[in-house]
């Protein structure tokens, strides 16, 4: 079995929470047990599917199941399934656990940093009046208690620093000490097939606090480059890291994606980076026509997100819904149905 990342290789900045040796080791573990939950336990289901659940499928129904909700009804009383479940569930519950108590003890520390990073920038630009939606605020997505929005004190930062600190032990690593996967690999993607492509203005929607929004910066440097997210603590969060990392012309801005304030074709580039799955079925289409709006003639967008589920099979398009099942990504399913380049086209791209 390969093994994740040892959490001490995370990239560091001032606003990350300051660790102890028991908190490093949480993380440890919980990357170690993700790790075995993918190549030990993902596995043995597809193994017993195979050997047993789909036969017994066959028995009742004389056919193979012909999608993921059938695939779900012959693995429910599965036992490799349920233990598959339930140690990953817990493993999530873990990872939060261990970064709630992490921030906790320094939240007042993390939010004073935060401020005296953000002190005086006119780079960060948030609005106190912004209701989120509901879709945002309402969700414990990844079971996050209070999710993006949630604000325990004034100035709070503490779900954002929760989330950079526990992504890596998430993900094992897999994005990199910064996180910023996603935003690399947008970038390779621009460099490989636009060679010319110059923008003048970059739009990330959905920026959070702004793991992939940074790479673009280092790759055009001369652009002006906005970061929008309707999360006060994760624009705080996302604009102070960015200052200590050495980037201090970056605009954070509190909005929604589906009606920004900026003007009509005025950016080259609109992104979004693993955002979609985490709207709905009335945003989605929104935050596509924005997109649309906001670009001038020959400016380009592109939306980085999990595969859908059309052209796989039944049993992997099952094993890929978990997160809409067991771990609060409501829209993940529904996401992963769509024809989004129906809804692009459907927004005025490619007509």
């Amino acid at each position: 079995m390969s093994s994740p990342s040892p959490w001490h290789t995370i990239g560091r900045h001032d606003v990350l929470p300051a660790t102890k040796h028991d908190d490093r080791a949480r993380f440890d573990i919980v990357a170690h047990l993700n790790a075995q939950i993918a190549q030990t336990l993902s596995p043995r289901v597809k193994t017993a599917y195979e050997a047993r659940a789909r036969q017994a499928f066959r028995l009742r129904h004389g056919r193979d199941p012909v999608d993921r909700h059938e695939v779900a009804e012959a693995m429910q009383r599965e036992p490799a399934y349920r233990v598959f479940s339930l140690v990953r569930r817990n493993t999530m519950e873990i990872r939060q656990h261990a970064g709630r108590q992490l921030v906790a003890r320094q939240a007042e520390a993390l939010r004073d940093r935060a401020k005296w990073a953000n002190d005086g920038a006119r780079t960060l630009q948030l609005d106190p009046t912004l209701e989120a939606p509901r879709y945002v605020s309402a969700v414990d997505t990844h079971l996050m208690r209070g999710g993006y929005t949630a604000e325990r004190m004034t100035d709070d930062v503490t779900n954002p620093a929760n989330y950079d600190a526990g992504m890596y032990a998430t993900t094992g690593g897999a994005g990199g000490p910064w996180n910023d996967a996603a935003g690399r690999a947008l970038v390779d993607w621009l460099k490989r097939e636009h060679p010319q492509f110059n923008p003048r203005r970059i739009v990330d929607l959905g920026c959070g606090l702004g793991h992939n929004t940074l790479p673009l910066r280092a790759a055009f440097p001369e652009a002006d480059i906005v970061a929008i997210d309707v999360s006060a603590p994760m624009l705080r969060y996302g604009h102070a890291r960015a200052r200590s990392l050495g980037v201090s012309d970056v605009t954070f801005m509190q909005a929604d994606a589906t009606k920004t304030p900026l003007e009509d074709s005025s950016s080259d580039l609109v992104f979004t980076t693993m955002v979609l799955h985490e709207t709905s079925r009335q945003a989605l289409p929104q935050i596509f026509l924005e997109s649309h709006r906001l670009l001038r003639a020959g400016g380009l967008t592109v939306h980085l997100e999990q595969p859908p589920y059309r052209g796989l099979d039944p049993f992997e398009q099952f094993m890929r819904d978990w997160d809409g099942r067991f771990n609060n990504e409501p829209f993940w399913s529904a996401l992963h149905e769509s024809d989004l380049p129906a809804l692009l086209v459907k927004a005025g791209f490619g007509a």
